[in-house]
């Protein structure tokens, strides 16, 4: 048996069976076919003392072509990129269980210590992280001076006095510049949603566009080895 990847058809050609017909295939066969019986007509009953020219026939034949080839074209892709987004998927499902850094402006505490990191472009004389709970309470965590490049912070939620739950997190410096936060948690699992997008939960987060991941860190030695 023949299985075709893109639309699921099969054929046995031992059990003398048919090729399966897909209900798009059949759709363009039938609009071929009436095209091609309204031409005919148009040929029969046209003015036999002022035929039409036969390069119009030609052009319509050369139209149905080429919107045939337009719509076979489509569908590939569409089928391709099932396959490519397929494959994405397993592709990042491989690094489930992962250290992965993202880029986010919320966090989610819940009793342990959660790192973190900034990349400053110009020293900051007072650089604070501010989170900001869902009664609107906000809290800083001071970073002090510091000079350009990446700058990693941990949160202890304990040593903060920072009950469980969703925070908004974002950063402060002397400067102008408005710094992206990244957290990092790890990879829990990786699905697709309902519009055919891929939707990652990551630890201390949530879940997030597969475009916040910044960083793949591999997994911790205790779960490689468990592996």
């Amino acid at each position: 048996m023949q299985t075709n990847l893109f639309n699921d058809t099969s054929t046995n050609k031992a059990a003398g069976n048919n090729a399966a017909v897909t209900p798009a295939a059949d759709q363009a066969s039938k609009t071929s076919d009436m095209f091609t019986k309204l031409l005919v007509a148009q040929i029969k009953n046209q003015d036999p003392l002022a035929p039409s020219d036969p390069s119009q026939f030609v052009n319509q034949l050369s139209q149905l072509s080429q919107t045939e080839a337009l719509q076979n074209l489509a569908k590939l892709t569409t089928a391709n990129a099932s396959v490519m987004q397929s494959m994405q998927v397993m592709a990042l499902g491989a690094q489930v269980g992962s250290n992965v850094m993202v880029v986010t402006d919320r966090v989610q505490l819940a009793g342990n210590k959660i790192e973190g990191n900034i990349a400053l472009t110009t020293a900051s004389t007072k650089t604070t992280v501010l989170l900001t709970g869902a009664d609107g309470a906000s809290h800083e965590v001071q970073l002090g001076a510091r000079a350009p490049g990446n700058v990693s912070f941990t949160l202890d939620p304990a040593k903060l006095g920072l009950p469980a739950g969703n925070y908004k997190i974002a950063v402060k410096t002397s400067t102008p510049e408005i710094p992206e936060v990244e957290i990092v948690g790890k990879l829990d699992s990786v699905r697709l949603s309902g519009n055919g997008g891929m939707v990652l939960k990551v630890a201390n987060v949530g879940e997030v566009d597969p475009g916040a991941i910044t960083a793949f860190n591999g997994k911790s030695a205790t779960l490689a080895s468990a592996n």
